[in-house]
């Protein structure tokens, strides 16, 4: 079950907690206005964080700290080529240039750093979802929260106090009377010091500092801190912010901010990261592409339909352009361009199982059953013994339904819900299809099953309503079919006829007359509707 909510109501540290506690195993995801971060859970313990604008540091600290030299990053970096997939922490252990134990302490502080700054965030939103710790990124850690959290809530007090001295990173730093050199020499100094020190010369930037020596901004600015407190530091100058980049690393910063943000549900986010992308690249195809994905999730279907189509112009017909332009299509009603879209998608790539599923899904919406039973069988050769999507035994029972196999139809449907046990679609087909056979009871069944799982869904209720109403449980039809009408207004007219007809029951002409009404605005050609009015001595 996800954990999702907003980090103004809900402090981070108290997330990871409840995690710990719980012994949950996933991924939370963190999402603030210009960042995303994520943290990895086995079983409460912590194996891996990371964040999206934060590149991997991991060669330059190396440098910096003295474990190895500019030149022998640049042979990683070069090896790295010839070895895809592999990450630069193994390629130097491979190289003999660290040892594992050296990887496995920086790697320890990178997830520690950044954790402690995602705790320091005080907006934004905070989704966990469950995964297997096989997803998670191979850092080989497990770290205790509780540690974590002590450390964090210390950094958290200890930077408000930082904050009052040093007020931004782009502050430069002199030495106030004592040589620095005489301060470098002070046998007494931390590893943090040692690495500080040499770069305060009056020119340097707190940000330079920072990169310049491998920590963290915390590290850096607690250091600063120490010496502006005792008066030996003294503030020189403010240098302007670095322009921002306009090279390829700040197109692929918006473009993993897009995408962390699209996973996570925060499409307007999403969609500034996207459009910042175009503006960098305008010939890009993948911004258009992203475009298209938010408005489909937004049901913005002409807006989706008008990103494919661009993503198309400026990056070619790919497989996965032309499936997502049809379903915009299909959604907009425009069925005969979907199918054009997806016959070329098919032609392109007639080895993929979910364009014959999703081609079988649209003849079906064209109410050519057969056909859609061709493109569903193709679909179900390319799986093999992979199990088919919910959706494919969703429409391969109704299109078998429709071919009147009715005995086929309920086969493939059961087989459907034994995948998928909670998957509402599928049971709520399931209990249509029993009750046209005449089980009525175990289709009753499933549709209460159905309604449990997501109440949200219209068309369960409605279905539920219709079953109930067959068999003569008035007051528990009307009860179904009003949840329904509740949900979705515009659902359809037969529900306010029969709302109307229940009503007409009980006795309450008034009321039934209102549902009649309702269902004629809705269908003005319901003759039953307008009979049933008539019949109560008002025109329609």
């Amino acid at each position: 079950m996800a954990i999702k909510g907003s980090l103004k109501e809900a402090s981070l540290a108290d997330v990871v907690q409840l995690l710990f506690l719980g012994r949950r195993t996933g991924c939370l995801s963190v999402a603030s206005d210009r960042n995303f971060g994520s943290i990895w859970f086995d079983e409460g313990w912590i194996t891996f964080a990371g964040m999206v604008s934060r590149t991997d540091r991991l060669g330059e600290r190396l440098v910096a700290a003295g474990k190895i030299s500019v030149e022998q990053l640049e042979e990683a970096i070069a090896s790295q080529v010839a070895m895809p997939g592999r990450r630069i922490g193994e390629i130097l252990v491979h190289l003999g240039l660290i040892t594992a134990g050296e990887l496995a302490d920086e790697l320890r502080r990178q997830v520690e750093e950044t954790v402690y700054t995602l705790f320091a965030w005080t907006s934004g939103t905070f989704s966990f979802e469950v995964a297997s710790p096989t997803d998670a990124p191979d850092a080989n850690l497990r770290l205790n929260p509780e540690g974590l959290l002590l450390e964090g809530a210390r950094r958290v007090d200890e930077w408000s106090v930082i904050a009052k001295k040093i007020t931004t990173v782009d502050a430069v730093y002199a030495f106030e009377g004592e040589p620095r050199s005489a301060a470098d020499n002070n046998a007494h100094l931390v590893e943090s010091e040692r690495r500080v020190l040499p770069l305060i010369n009056g020119l340097n930037t707190v940000r330079e500092i920072v990169d310049g020596t491998g920590l963290s901004e915390f590290e850096v600015c607690r250091v600063l801190y120490g010496l502006l407190s005792a008066g030996r530091l003294r503030r020189v100058a403010t240098a302007p912010p670095p322009a921002p980049r306009e090279d390829a690393s700040r197109v692929d910063e918006h473009r993993n901010l897009g995408v962390a943000f699209y996973r996570t549900g925060m499409l307007a986010e999403a969609e500034r990261e996207f459009r910042r992308v175009g503006e960098l690249r305008p010939m890009d195809g993948v911004a258009p592409f992203h475009l298209g994905l938010i408005a489909l999730r937004q049901a913005r279907w002409s807006d989706a339909v008008e990103h494919f189509e661009r993503a198309v112009e400026r990056d070619g017909a790919r497989v996965a352009v032309l499936h997502n332009l049809a379903l915009a299509l299909e959604a907009a009603g425009r069925l005969d361009d979907a199918d054009a879209a997806l016959t070329n998608a098919v032609q392109a790539n007639n080895h993929d199982a979910r364009l014959w599923t999703a081609w079988g899904l649209l003849a079906l919406r064209r109410n050519e059953s057969a056909l859609a039973l061709e493109r569903f069988a193709r679909a179900r050769d390319l799986l093999g013994t992979t199990t088919p999507p919910a959706r494919w035994f969703w429409g391969c029972g109704w299109a078998q339904g429709l071919s009147e196999a009715w005995p086929d139809a309920l086969g493939t449907v059961r087989e459907g819900v034994a995948a998928f046990p909670d998957h509402p679609v599928l049971r709520t087909t399931l209990g249509v299809l029993l009750e046209g056979t005449g089980e009525v009871g175990e289709a009753e069944a499933h549709l209460r099953h159905a309604l449990g799982e997501d109440p949200t869904i219209p068309q369960i209720s409605k279905n539920l309503g219709d079953l109930l109403y067959r068999a003569g449980r008035w007051d528990e039809a009307e009860e179904s079919y009003e949840r329904a009408a509740k949900i979705a207004p515009a659902l359809g007219d037969d529900i306010y006829f029969k709302l109307g007809n229940l009503a007409c029951r009980r006795g309450d002409l008034a009321a039934a007359r209102q549902r009649w009404e309702q269902a004629i605005r809705l269908n003005p050609e319901h003759a039953l509707a307008r009979a049933n009015l008539a019949g109560s001595g008002v025109a329609a």
